[in-house]
């Protein structure tokens, strides 16, 4: 009980940090090399425009060359006048992350560890769609995106804050991420999920501010309703969401169907319980009207009672929603395992015999260790192990 205590305590100082780092970090970040271009809204853009004297056209030409042609140089933007392209060389920068690992698994999932221009590692997953329900031609690639260097919110089962919170990512780190692994790829992204490391509703105003360039038709036009933000559970940016103009899914990651059982795997859920957490559900599809998902992790004596099930039943059926079953994806170091096929069907018929629309999601990229934050965690495991002496 101490170590939990003081996980928790570990928890809650990072979130602290985290939230004073939101609250006066300012708008509009640069680098040695310029302001991130791929960071900025086409309103931004046309206020730097006209601040150089430029007509209004111009902009539309530059986000031509960035979003429909993928182009991450200046120099290739050949309609644009030489001393316009010099300018532009001047005060914006690309800043494409590092691909330090790239592998594939047997189901054509795609994992990257990413290396940021600062050093900090991030991971992104590229998931084709599953055959059996989309059909052998659909041309679907979801991709799994970071919002934050680690995490804060110490779930116990997950890999990716197990070396702690570092900072949020800015709007451009997120939205190269998308243009970086389509480039590593080949593939077209026309998928979005906030599932990879961090918290996205924490970096709330670079999330939206990513969503906007994403989804945006001058953008990389990503329908909204193919973007979808996960949350471990936080209540107020839950109803904050709700407020925004764009039909962005939402899922959250449950996990627990009793207080005692997710405060035991989620800290967040001690500061939004579960009352708490349906109530702002309850909110958002008011507000939205469509569908909320819930993530479950299967965890073997942990989560997976039929007990469980009963009591997930019985708030499932307060909400029109669904329920992705995810068996536990083991992570080197935690004690956690994975409930055996068995116990997982029984958990999903008793779901179902309670009218809950509920599946197993079928497992993508278990041989390449795809869940959040796995590769970075055995990347800076090593970079911190001491040097062997030499014989």
């Amino acid at each position: 009980m101490r170590a939990v205590a003081a996980a928790d305590q570990g928890y809650l100082k990072a979130h602290e940090r985290m939230e004073t780092e939101s609250a006066t970090r300012p708008k509009l970040t640069t680098t040695p090399q310029g302001i991130p271009i791929t960071g900025l809204l086409k309103e931004e853009l046309q206020q730097h425009f006209k601040e150089l004297g430029q007509p209004a056209y111009r902009v539309e030409q530059l986000l031509d060359w960035l979003y429909e042609k993928r182009v991450d140089s200046f120099q290739a933007m050949s309609n644009l006048p030489k001393a316009l392209r010099e300018q532009l060389e001047t005060l914006f920068s690309f800043s494409l992350p590092e691909i330090l690992e790239h592998t594939v698994s047997n189901d054509h999932t795609q994992k990257f560890l990413l290396r940021l221009t600062d050093g900090n590692l991030i991971e992104t997953v590229l998931v084709p769609a599953t055959p059996a329900k989309f059909g052998k031609s659909s041309e679907r690639q979801t991709l799994c995106i970071s919002s934050q260097v680690g995490c804060a919110y110490g779930c116990r089962f997950c890999a990716s804050g197990l070396q702690g919170w570092k900072r949020n990512l800015k709007s451009h780190e997120i939205v190269e991420q998308l243009l970086r692994i389509e480039k590593i790829s080949g593939k077209i992204v026309n998928n979005i999920v906030f599932m990879g490391m961090g918290e996205p509703l924490a970096n709330f105003d670079n999330m939206m501010k990513a969503v906007k360039i994403l989804n945006s038709p001058w953008g990389l036009n990503i329908g909204a309703r193919q973007i979808t933000v996960s949350t471990s559970g936080l209540v107020p940016q839950i109803q904050a969401l709700a407020e925004q103009p764009l039909q962005l899914r939402l899922a959250i990651s449950l996990h627990g169907a009793t207080d005692p059982v997710r405060d035991e795997l989620m800290p967040v859920n001690r500061r939004y319980n579960l009352d708490a957490l349906w109530g702002a559900c309850h909110y958002y599809q008011a507000r939205k009207k469509q569908k909320v998902s819930f993530e479950y992790i299967l965890i073997q004596n942990v989560n997976d009672s039929l007990e469980q099930a009963v009591q997930l039943a019985k708030k499932a059926t307060q909400l029109d929603c669904k329920i992705n079953l995810i068996p536990y994806n083991c992570v080197e170091g935690l004690s956690w395992e994975r409930p055996s096929t068995e116990r997982q069907h029984a958990f999903l018929s008793r779901l179902r015999q309670s009218g809950v629309a509920a599946t197993i999601r079928q497992e993508k990229g278990h041989d390449i260790n795809a869940a959040c934050g796995q590769l970075r965690l055995r990347r800076e495991q090593m970079a911190s192990a001491p040097a062997l002496p030499l014989l």
